[in-house]
């Protein structure tokens, strides 16, 4: 014998808050909206240039010199393809962004307070 669950209807927000267990933190919209990730160069320099050899005349933005762990060198290649707004990758201690984006890339590195040579 099935059973029929009732299914309440929300009109509104202030419905869905009655609903849900009370926290003792507030949250503002705000705080989705800021960046989760903050990193500063510290002044070291990194060599940004731009290369298609090995690549099927494909055009990428290299970007070399890092002296970080793996995993700071992926944040930092995931912030600066979300700013170009472009593909990549990193390999082998240096990140490739797709596309001639060699100015783009020297500004957000110099945002992050890298010395861009």
């Amino acid at each position: 014998m099935k059973t029929v669950k009732q299914q309440l209807r929300l009109n509104s927000f202030s419905d869905l808050k009655k609903l849900l267990p009370s926290t003792s933190k507030d949250y503002s919209p705000d705080i989705f909206l800021q960046k989760s990730h903050k990193h500063d160069g510290k002044g070291k320099a990194v060599r940004v240039f731009i290369d298609k050899s090995g690549r099927r005349g494909k055009t990428v933005t290299v970007v070399s010199g890092f002296q970080h762990n793996p995993q700071t060198i992926e944040e930092i290649a995931k912030i600066l393809k979300q700013y170009c707004g472009a593909g990549g990758t990193v390999k082998e201690r240096e990140i490739e962004i797709q596309g001639e984006q060699g100015d783009r890339v020297s500004e957000k590195l110099r945002e992050l307070n890298y010395i861009v040579k």
